[in-house]
Order: structure tokens, then sequence, then C-alpha cells
């Protein structure tokens, strides 16, 4: 049990950190944050049984060690009392000032969420977190140094609260400290997590470490010493220091990549600190001579920087004992950026107004929160987190030279959107080292990729590209085409995809009672409308397979107050609404119909209709050549749709004829005026002589339907020489 000699000892530890750096108006400040928290707290425990305000002065510590600012270390003390206590933001503005109020309530808001299920709950969190780190990073950075103190004591939790913290923190917390470029963030979020996670191979790193300890340390003071000896000549301030590898990465590398301990590389690591960027190279010439390099495990991060903003020389090597280890050559001022990342700027007083890299190094927030304007699905922006924010990328080139930063496993479609929308729109394949490849191609470090664009302006992206690209920016530079270029379309397949889905899961509602289920989904996702929710479905603003067991769930709650009251019929034949064109296509109102030209359908002809990509519904006859046997085992049965004509269809319609016959004279003008006396409109007409004293007629009329053409070949079949008469496409 913590006692408040304790609480005083470790509160007393963080003043005495904070008196090397800080000024005494910046400490008087901490104190009086710290008499608040503590008399907001006192009545208050942990999961531990210890008084509250231990994590307050442990989150206020993990800042202070960071370097961050006087505000950082005042809200971190504070950042409960507003959430978990009668102290209101108010009266922290009155007590300090707008900036300490309005980080308190920026950091206690990230905690409000009140959702129906976890997984949404989770990605609001991160949808907020994004927002407030946009605004000021200091938000993040203290939510990080709180997740930190959570995950330490852990072990007072429940086991599946436990793992469903260290889930979190490895897909989404580690991931952002990360990119923010903190490392020591990062690698200890990393290591706790999967010590909860999977603490049988947790153990065994460790128990692996701790056998070598005694070797390990020998090994690199060695390795330190020889490479002293070295590069003192050449570069005489260098700093040279031995480290290990992390529990984490050895992990990744085992279990992920299935290798023993002894076969990994980089587990043991020398870092060469220097002045100048010349001197970074001029160290790495001196480590090739004197230690023989591994081929292919060269990376230069210093010509081209990570995402994260950071910059080294990495080189594996392999000395005369065998072992290899990885070398990393830096400047200080790269070793600050790579320690700590976006805190550096603090730390090491760099200056924030005005600052380019300061804002180059945030610009990932904004394009990240860009990427999720045409996402409905309030979950996406959490699969965006995981597939977007990983430590591995690839360094792809353009033809002009210029370095394009992609996740591994990216595909040249991703590079396209890299580049701008336009290009991805656009294109129509791709070279890779000067040779065509496939479009899922994935790219890989060093290769020059060229897209072949069409000189359509109209052309645009395929959906199936959806399931292709790996970035969220490519995902949503599609998703935003289709949602403006194709909103008929989008709704013909969003509706399609509800229609089967709930076929397939057995969801049967009168169209009444259809109608506000499906409105009462829509505003959920924040549609205005059920065609905008079917228009989100159709362009992959919204995952239905992910609202599924929502839906289902409410559809169940739904019938069973249906059996109770008997108000509602829950089997009901899908409502037919009619179309333009006089066609009626089953449960799809005011679509776009196009009368396909292979088999030219007419009222009273059996049909069917096919949704295509961009042109509506194309309505074939049910013998039609291009309309399979059997939609069942068709490639994509779930886009053919019944239809069939309205009973009082007015319009009339183009048919075209095929007229064999014998070649005499006047045989077209009696066929000619045989039509013009039944009143038929001749649009074309076309003969062409055989060898054999025949000739083969190709006429097209209007009829008002099939028993109208019907009278039409019967009185042509009767026309002297006339051999025969049929339907084309038929």
């Amino acid at each position: 049990m913590c006692t408040n000699a304790d609480i005083g000892d470790g509160y007393l530890d963080l003043i005495e950190y904070l008196k090397k750096s800080y000024s005494e108006e910046d400490i008087a400040l901490v104190n009086k944050a710290y008499e608040i928290a503590s008399e907001a707290h006192s009545k208050q425990v942990r999961y531990s049984g210890q008084p509250y305000i231990i994590h307050p002065i442990a989150v206020a510590k993990i800042l202070a060690q960071l370097g961050m600012d006087t505000a950082s270390i005042v809200v971190a003390l504070l950042h409960d009392t507003v959430e978990d206590t009668d102290v209101t933001v108010e009266k922290i503005r009155t007590i300090f000032n707008e900036e300490i109020a309005t980080l308190v309530d920026d950091v206690t808001k990230l905690g409000k969420v009140s959702l129906s299920t976890k997984e949404e709950q989770q990605a609001e969190n991160v949808r907020k977190m994004l927002l407030a780190m946009s605004q000021d990073i200091r938000v993040i950075i203290i939510k990080l140094a709180d997740r930190i103190h959570n995950m330490r004591t852990l072990n007072f939790m429940r086991p599946q609260k436990r793992r469903d913290k260290a889930l979190e923190t490895l897909e989404i917390y580690a991931p952002i400290a990360h990119r923010l470029g903190i490392r020591t963030m990062k690698e200890e979020l990393e290591d706790l997590a999967i010590s909860y996670l999977d603490p049988v191979a947790y153990h065994e790193i460790e128990c692996s470490l701790e056998s070598q300890s005694q070797s390990r340390k020998e090994f690199l003071e060695e390795i330190k010493d020889r490479v002293k000896n070295r590069i003192v000549s050449v570069v005489p301030n260098a700093h040279i220091v031995g480290r290990v590898k992390s529990v984490h990465g050895i992990y990744r590398k085992m279990y992920m990549q299935n290798k023993n301990f002894d076969e990994i590389y980089g587990i043991y690591a020398v870092r060469i600190i220097v002045e100048s960027v010349i001197d970074c190279y001029n160290c790495l010439g001196v480590i090739h001579d004197m230690i023989r390099p591994i081929p292919g495990r060269f990376k230069d991060y210093i010509s081209t920087p990570k995402p994260n903003m950071y910059q080294s020389l990495h080189t594996t090597v392999i000395g005369s004992e065998g072992i290899p280890f990885e070398v990393q050559i830096r400047t200080w001022d790269m070793h600050h950026t790579a320690e700590f990342g976006i805190a550096a700027h603090w730390k090491y007083k760099l200056g924030i107004t005005g600052n380019a890299k300061f804002g180059e190094r945030l610009a990932w927030i904004r394009q990240l929160l860009e990427s999720q304007r045409y996402s409905e699905d309030v979950e996406d922006i959490v699969r965006t987190i995981k597939s977007d924010l990983v430590p591995e990328e690839v360094f792809i080139f353009t033809p002009k030279g210029d370095v394009i930063s992609l996740p591994q496993g990216a595909t040249v479609i991703d590079f396209a959107y890299a580049i701008h929308s336009a290009v991805g729109n656009r294109m129509q394949g791709a070279k890779v080292d000067g040779r065509i490849v496939p479009i899922d191609y994935q790219v890989k470090t060093g290769e020059i990729v060229d897209i072949i664009t069409s000189s359509n302006q109209n052309k645009g992206p395929s959906r199936d590209w959806l399931k292709i690209v790996r970035t969220s920016e490519a995902r949503s530079k599609i998703r935003s085409w289709f949602k403006k270029e194709r909103r008929d379309e989008n709704i013909i397949e969003g509706k399609a995809e509800v229609d089967r889905d709930f076929r397939r899961n057995y969801i049967r509602l009168s169209d009444e009672a259809l109608q506000s289920f499906l409105k009462n989904i829509a505003e959920r996702q924040h549609c205005n409308s059920i065609d905008d929710f079917y228009a989100s479905i159709g362009y992959g603003g919204i995952s239905l397979s992910r609202l599924m067991p929502r839906i289902k769930e409410e559809y169940n709650k739904l019938v069973k107050t249906q059996e109770k009251t008997d108000d509602i019929k829950t089997v009901i034949e899908p409502k037919r609404r009619k179309s333009n064109d006089g066609v009626i296509v089953d449960g799809i109102e005011n679509c776009l119909i196009k009368f396909s030209r292979c088999c030219n359908p007419l009222p009273g002809d059996n049909i069917i209709g096919f949704i295509t990509r961009g042109h509506g519904v194309s309505i074939h006859t049910r013998d039609c050549v291009n309309v399979p046997k059997s939609i069942a085992l068709a490639q994509e049965p779930e886009r053919w749709i019944s239809a069939h004509w309205d009973s009082d269809v007015k319009e009339e319609f183009k048919s075209t004829l095929l007229i064999s016959c014998f070649n005499r004279v006047g045989m077209l003008a009696d066929i000619s005026g045989l039509l013009a006396n039944m009143k038929v409109m001749i649009h074309d007409i076309n003969a062409r002589n055989s060898k054999d004293g025949r000739t083969a007629m190709t006429i097209t009329i209007t009829v008002d339907g099939v028993e109208h053409l019907k009278s039409v070949i019967s009185k042509l079949e009767r026309v002297t020489g006339v051999l025969s008469v049929e339907r084309s496409g038929v």
C-alpha cells in the first residue's frame, strides 16, 4: 500500500528533476497544480488500492523527462480532475490561464465517448485524438504519457481488460508514438503491450537476453573500442554507445518472421553520434573498411528521411566472431529527433512558431483527417491507423527522380494517388523499371515507377481498386471520385448489396417496416436519407459487413416486438417500382434504364436486368445469349436483378429485322411500301447481294411491343420472294 510519505517522495522526486532545467516560476505553477489535484483526488484510489494522486504525478514526471513545457506538466497533474472530481474547466481558467484550461479540456474530452460498441468507442476516440492533435500536439503527448503509466500498472486490472488495453496500445498508441518520432515512448508501450498479450514469448526473449547479458556487454565494449580506435583519426569528436534491440523488436522478427533468436540481425547495435552530415558518411566508410558489411542491409535515412523525420545511416556488419550487429550513424540533431521526436522541439528549445520542419512533421495528421472525409464508417479511422502508421515503409522514385514514401505492401495504384488524384483517377497501367506490371503489383524500395494515364478526361478508377490499395489516401480518393461522379450507380450497387445481405441473413420486413428500419440505420451512420445510405455503401464509405452484426441484433429485437403485437408482417414480397422507360425493376426506384443492343428487348418479352458499372440497369431478354442459363452459377449473380414490363407501357421501341429474300427488281420498294402502309417508321435499311442470287436485308423499325412486331413479321413473310424474316439478337 502506498503511504502519504510515498506520495510525498514521488512528488519531491518530480520537483528535484524540474529544478535541473525549469525556472522557479515554473515550479511554483507546478506546485499550485499539485495542491489542487491532491485535494481533488484525496478520496479516490486506483485499482491497486493506491491513492489516485500517484498517477498524475507519474504522468507529469514522464513529461518532464521528455523535456515538455511547464503547461504540459501542469496539465498532467490536472488532467483527471475535471472528469473525475468537482473541479471545472472554468476554475482552472481562473486559477491558471486560457492555455492550460484549453489543454485540460481537450485531454478530458478524449475520454468522454458513449457509443454502443467497443469498436465504435475506439474509433471515435482515435478520431477525437487526431482532431485534438491537429490543434495542439501536446494533447496526444500528454495522452501517451498517461497511457504509459496505465500500462505500467496494468497488472491490477482483470485479465480480459489487460488484454484489451494492451492490444489497443499496440495497435494505436505505439504507432502514434512512432509517427511522432518519440522512440522512448514507442518502445516502452510496445514492450509493455507484448508482456500482457504474449507473456510466454516475452519471458522467453527476456531470458535469452539475460543469459547473454555478460557476453553481450563484453562484445559491445570490444566493438566500441575497435570502432573508436579507427574512427578517432577521421572524426575525433565521435560519441559511440552500444544498445540492444527492444523486446518487441526481437519478438516481431522471431514470431512474425519465424526466426530463432540467434538468426536475428540487429539484436546488438552500435550508435555513432557526430557533429555533421559529412562526418556521418566518413564514419560509414571507415566502418565498411574495417568490418565486412552484409549485402542488402544498408539504409540511408539521411538523404531519404522516414515519414516521422527520422534520419540516420543504418548498416549491418558481421565481425570476425561471426556475430552480426547494426551500426547507426547520425548527427546530434538527428539523435535528438530520433529519441524525442516531436518533443525535441520543447526539450531542445528548437522553436515551434513559424518552424517549417515542425509543420511538416504534423502534416500526416491533416492527411489522415482528410482521408476520412469520404468515409461514414466510424471504424475506418482505426483501420487507417493500423495500416498507415506502421514502422516499415518503402521508397519509390518517379521518372523525374522524386522520392515517394509508401507503407510496405503498397501497390502502383497507391503510388499513382500519392502523386496526384488526377493521376490515380486516369491511371490505366504502370511501368516499373521500364517493364509493364499488373495494377496490383507491390512496389519495392529503389524502383522507378512510371504511371500510364488515359487521355480520356472522363476516365475513372475501378471499384475493384478499393480491394487492392494499401493506403487510406488512395482509398479515400477513389471513394471521393465515385461519390461525386457515380451517385446513381452507387445507389444501385448499394441497394443490391443491402438486398443480398438481408436475404443472406434472413432479414425480411414489409415495405413500410423496411423503410423505417433502414431510415434508423441511415441516421445512425450520419446519412440524410436511405438513398444516401445506399450511395455510401455503393462507393465504399460504409462497410455493410461491419454493420451486419448490429443490424441483425436490431432486427431480432424488432421481430420479437412484432410477435408480441402482431402488427407487422415480417415476410412480404419485394416492392416493385415503376421506371420512366416502361420497365419495373424489383426493389429500385427511378433508376437509369438501358436496353441492351445484343437482344433489343420489347414490351411482351420475358426480361431481366443487369446492374452495370456507370450505366444503371441494362435490360436483356431472358433468352439473350449474354444471359447465363443459370443465374445462381453466374460469375456475379448479385448483379442480375428481376425486371418486367409495366402493364400499361405506351412507349415505342426500335427493333432490327434480318430479311432473306430473292434478288429481284422492286423487292426493296415492296417491303418499304408495306411498312409505310402499316405506318411503321423505318430508321435504317441495308441490303447486301450474294452470289447465289439472294439478298440479305437489315431493317431497323419502330414497334410498340412483341405482338406488334409479330404482326409486322407475318406480313413481311407474305411478300413475294421473301424467304425468311427474323428478329435480330434473338
